[in-house]
């Protein structure tokens, strides 16, 4: 009888441990001009999700950067630090993710966006439309 609960208990911890293991993609990512830290990580819903944790300029004028070209009025002035600029991403593959979008504070426009990893950097490509109309930024892993 122990035998069987130790060997129940050795599965049970077994099996949490897979169910919890990490995504290669989530990590934290210098976007391309090492300017941010994106974490990115996946969600109760499955789905992959990418935040600014770290900014190389967080303040301008004494004041935390806001995200002033935010097509939302009302969300003008949030704060850049803690931004949410990738959304909705599903895997397909190994390296794969795709339909999702990445929002750009710079200009505050949110385009579709699939990304590649590839070993220890990531493709970022941001499109409207299809694909091949788009650009596409290389971040490196930064933790």
């Amino acid at each position: 009888m122990k035998a069987i609960l130790i060997t129940c208990t050795f599965l049970l911890l077994t099996l949490t441990g897979r169910s919890q293991a990490k995504d290669p993609i989530e990590h934290n990512w210098y976007n391309e001009e090492q300017t941010a830290k994106i974490q990115i990580y996946k969600e109760k819903d499955g789905k992959f999700y990418g935040k600014i944790v770290w900014l190389k300029v967080p303040n301008i004028d004494s004041k935390p950067k806001i995200d002033n070209h935010n097509p939302e009025p009302a969300h003008r002035n949030d704060p850049i630090l803690g931004l949410l600029l990738l959304k909705h991403f599903q895997k397909h593959g190994e390296n794969k993710y795709d339909n999702g979008t990445v929002y750009d504070p710079r200009n505050g426009k949110t385009y579709s966006c699939d990304v590649t990893r590839k070993n220890n950097t990531i493709e970022v490509r941001g499109y409207v439309g299809i694909s091949m109309f788009g650009k596409t930024t290389t971040w490196t892993i930064a933790d």
